[in-house]
């Protein structure tokens, strides 16, 4: 036993190096995995909040401005659709948001330009979704 011991002295700094050196690497690892799940939530979260405010401007022409063009209906099924693929990318309440939109436009984009009510039921939708996607981009450190 005294040549164990014996080596462990005559070697402490090594194994100490080798143990600062394969912790460092673990830690940098789960950090870059880390940094690269919140760099792809985030993106996604990015592109989802630009076709949420697509879709409100689809919402808003369509409703108020009475613009057949720029307040497409068809266009806003594809802001809908677009809307509920990234959702299901992201994670907590975020995919649940997406679906909802979609029944919501589904069952009211008829009645834009003519009932408030849809209208408003369809901003209230795009509103919570907009909510969960930034709640979403506040947990990210």
């Amino acid at each position: 036993m005294p040549a164990v011991t014996t080596q462990l002295r005559a070697n402490a700094v090594a194994l100490l190096s080798l143990v600062v050196a394969l912790s460092s690497f673990s830690y940098t690892a789960w950090r870059t995995e880390r940094s690269e799940a919140n760099r792809t939530t985030r993106q996604g979260a990015f592109q989802l909040l630009v076709a949420i405010g697509q879709l409100q401007e689809v919402l808003y022409r369509a409703h108020y401005d009475h613009d057949a063009d720029r307040g497409s209906p068809r266009s806003g099924w594809v802001y809908v659709q677009t809307i509920n693929d990234f959702s299901a990318a992201l994670a907590m309440s975020v995919p649940s948001c997406g679906q909802a939109l979609l029944e919501t436009w589904r069952d009211h984009w008829e009645g834009l330009g003519i009932r408030d009510q849809d209208a408003i039921t369809i901003d209230d939708a795009l509103g919570a979704c907009r909510g969960a996607v930034v709640g979403k981009l506040r947990t990210l450190r």
